[in-house]
């Protein structure tokens, strides 16, 4: 194959799949991997694409994300995996910050009725009264889609809070470029969540591994990734010392 052939190959794949290995890339043209390095070196000088380990990214960083009725219903048992490992890890009577997210949802029926939640998360009320769960809801504006409390006012009266864990959403998670959410208020809404808690965890499945969107809000190091299962991503990540990744 041409390398000008090789370079469409490479692109077209990227904009299917957003995130290419370099495996894969070897295998579906041939072309043994020092040569497949050359070219993605090459098509990153001019600015088609990102390196990063292992292979390489889409430069369009999506802006969009499902909304919550269409987020319940996807990887539903990997959630539930995640959720529940995530839960163990809260003691009696602390307090704790759960994010708006289908996710940490399926946290609840864990958790100790000790416990005292933050949330930014409407849906998460109902489930937590339920369980008789000790619960402040910070005040703002409700995002259309994802249903979750952002907006200056959301940021503002989160400054009173301390949390002994937070316990956070992604939409994408990548070593080069960390944490990313679509939405600059969400992340806003993180990035101050991540600051006034002691323990800090992101809830993700493998799905978010290698994808990256609009806003990064922290860097992969800066909380305890928690996942269901590993993957050539996650793998990746584990072998970084400073970035900690936890498996069922």
């Amino acid at each position: 194959m041409l390398t000008m052939e090789r370079h469409q190959l490479i692109l077209s794949l990227l904009a299917e799949k957003k995130t290419v290995r370099l495996q894969e890339l070897s295998d579906r043209t041939n072309a043994s991997d020092s040569t497949i390095r050359r070219d993605l070196d090459a098509l990153e000088q001019q600015g088609a694409l990102k390196r990063v380990h292992g292979g390489a990214s889409s430069l369009s960083a999506s802006r969009e994300e499902a909304p919550m009725s269409e987020k319940t219903g996807q990887y539903h048992e990997q959630k539930k995996i995640i959720a529940s490992l995530a839960a163990g890890t809260i003691s009696k009577k602390e307090t704790i910050f759960l994010d708006a997210g289908s996710t940490t949802t399926l946290m609840i029926p864990y958790l100790d009725s000790s416990v005292t939640v933050v949330t930014n998360g409407p849906e998460h009320l109902p489930h937590l009264a339920e369980r008789g769960i000790t619960t402040y809801v910070i005040g703002g504006f409700v995002k259309p889609g994802t249903r979750a409390i952002v907006g200056a006012n959301a940021v503002e009266n989160l400054k009173q809070y301390r949390f002994d864990r937070c316990f956070l959403g992604v939409n994408g998670i990548t070593e080069e470029d960390g944490l990313t959410t679509p939405d600059p208020e969400e992340a806003a809404i993180k990035k101050k969540v991540l600051y006034q808690s002691m323990n800090r965890y992101v809830l993700a499945d493998l799905s978010k591994f290698g994808e990256r969107t609009f806003i990064t809000f922290a860097g992969a190091e800066d909380a305890i990734l928690v996942t269901d299962s590993s993957g050539p991503v996650v793998t990746a990540m584990q072998n970084n010392k400073d970035i900690e990744v936890m498996l069922p």
